[in-house]
This record gives structure tokens, C-alpha cells and sequence, in this order.
């Protein structure tokens, strides 16, 4: 079959018009040549597209159903010259990064929103995990970029910047003995088990001689949740919608508990690309006006 992509969008355009001539004055083409067009496409394929019994360009039962085949066919012509001319102006053609499963899920959205259409021709690999998971990707070479919460000196291995900050509270579940007073002290916080964020090499604030740990934020909130104890989490993960109607904030005057900073890091010697920088930039962006 020699039929082409022009033939294609002939035969779409007089479709769509209703007429070879109306669809002439839409293309800017001789009616002639619209006509000649579509006879060729047809002889080439070997089936009758239009009706040419009736005074309109009528579709056949066949041309219905080749005009849905043209049309994608010309949906996929378009991408891919879409995609040659974003790699031809330099955009990068894959990328992978690792993110952070406790980062703002509205501003990593957000982000993945903007991203497809900044970037329409990239093929994107996104990882998530702990802190220390997305970090290892990237040591590993499975990501060229992390983000992350800030959880002590990534190590030589890692370039690394801060893009800013995440508010934290102290929570229980909702039927908690805690959730009952107005105000805690941090003697009544040692009365009951602590949650707490584990990390090698990182020594969270730890207010009770109960404490039981794991690596996830989200398995904190949810141990939370049951009413297994309290936790110092991110307003964000608090807030999520599996949580916010379970876990109760608990104020505590005594406490001033820091900001969680939000970090990016890659390899050591790399040079971000493109892509890489643009993320980076709305990442901080989208974290300074949440």
C-alpha cells in the first residue's frame, strides 16, 4: 500500500465537512485535488469510502470505520513530530527521579501536572519511598534526582539543596486521652507511647521512655490512627484524606517544633539537565506558596 498522510487528512477533511468542495475551501486545496486524493486512497486500500450516489460526501459503512483508523493514525503522525521537535531542540528524552512518599502530595501533583505539559515528549520513571529509599536510588543510579525531607548529612556521595519547609504537629487518634485536654505539657506526653520516625543516623525529638519506630510517615499515621500512641508528623500527611478525619492535633506550648526542610540531591560531579533544573525551581516555587 503507497497511501500517504496527506491522502489521509483529505480524506478526514471531507468527512468532517460534508463535501469535497467545502472541505477544498478548508484546506486550502482545489476541489479537484481533494477528489483526486481521496480516489487514490481509496483504489490504494481497496474500499469504497464514500457514497458517490448521493450529492454529499456520504460515508459508507467502511469509510466510517476507516475514518476512525485515519484519524488516529494522524493523532500518532502528530506526536511523533511533536516529540522530534522537542529532541531536536534539546529537550531530554527520558528521565527518572525518586520521590519522597511524605512530601506534599497537592504540591507533587502539582508538579506532575505541570511537568506533562512543559515536557510533553518526555518518557518519566518516577520511584517513591523513605527518605532514605529515594536517596539510594539515585546512589544506585535508578533516579539522576531525589527529593526529599532533610534528614541529617546525605553523605560525600550527594550534591544537595535545601528548595524549603514543611510544618509539623504532634497528633493522636481522635478517641486518644490526649485529644481530650485543651493544652498537653510534655510530662503528659510521656505518660503514653511515641511514634517516631526511624532513620540510620537520625535522632528524632523523643518525648516519652515508650517509643516504638518505623521508617514511614504513613505507617506512623496509621499506627496513630488505631490509637496506638502519638506523633510528631508533617501537617501534609495529618491532613491527607485517609487521616483527617482520624487524627486529632494536640497542642503543646511547651514544645517549638522545628520545620521539616525539603532537599533535592543527585550524584556528586552530575550536571542537572534541563528538565532537573526546571523541577527543582517549581518544586521551591510550589513548597514557598503552600
Amino acid at each position: 500500500m503507497q497511501w500517504t498522510l496527506d491522502q489521509l487528512r483529505q480524506f478526514v477533511a471531507a468527512a468532517e465537512a460534508g463535501s469535497f468542495s467545502a472541505a477544498a475551501r478548508r484546506i486550502g486545496r482545489a476541489q479537484s485535488a481533494v477528489s483526486t486524493a481521496v480516489g487514490l486512497l481509496e483504489a490504494d486500500l481497496g474500499v469504497e469510502l464514500f457514497d458517490r450516489s448521493r450529492r454529499n460526501a456520504v460515508l459508507t459503512p467502511a469509510g466510517e470505520v476507516m475514518l476512525r483508523e485515519a484519524k488516529e493514525l494522524l493523532r500518532q503522525a502528530g506526536g511523533l513530530s511533536q516529540r522530534a521537535l522537542a529532541f531536536a531542540g534539546g529537550q531530554e528524552a527520558r528521565l527518572s527521579i525518586a520521590l519522597d512518599e511524605a512530601l506534599p502530595y497537592l504540591v507533587l501533583g502539582a508538579l506532575a501536572l505541570e511537568l506533562a505539559e512543559r515536557f510533553p515528549a518526555l518518557e518519566l520513571t518516577q520511584l517513591n519511598g523513605t527518605a532514605t529509599e529515594v536517596a539510594d536510588y539515585v546512589r544506585q543510579g535508578r533516579a539522576s534526582i531525589a527529593f526529599h525531607f532533610d534528614r541529617g548529612d546525605p553523605g560525600s556521595d550527594f550534591a544537595h539543596r535545601s528548595l524549603g519547609n514543611v510544618a509539623q504537629g504532634i497528633f493522636v487518634a481522635s478517641g486518644h486521652p490526649l485529644a481530650a485536654l485543651p493544652q498537653v505539657s510534655r510530662e503528659d506526653l510521656a505518660r503514653h507511647r511515641q511514634l517516631v520516625m526511624q532513620m540510620e543516623g537520625v535522632e528524632d525529638m523523643v518525648l516519652s521512655p515508650t517509643v516504638w519506630r518505623t521508617d514511614s510517615f504513613y505507617s506512623i499515621a496509621g499506627m496513630v490512627a488505631d490509637g496506638l500512641g502519638f506523633a510528631i508528623l508533617p501537617l501534609n500527611i495529618a491532613e491527607y484524606e485517609s487521616f483527617s478525619t482520624t487524627l486529632t492535633p494536640v497542642p503543646c506550648a511547651e514544645l517549638a517544633l522545628p520545620m521539616l526542610s525539603v532537599r533535592t540531591l543527585w550524584l556528586q560531579g552530575a550536571v542537572l539537565n534541563e528538565t532537573e533544573r526546571w523541577l527543582q525551581q517549581r518544586m521551591e516555587q510550589l513548597l514557598r506558596a503552600g
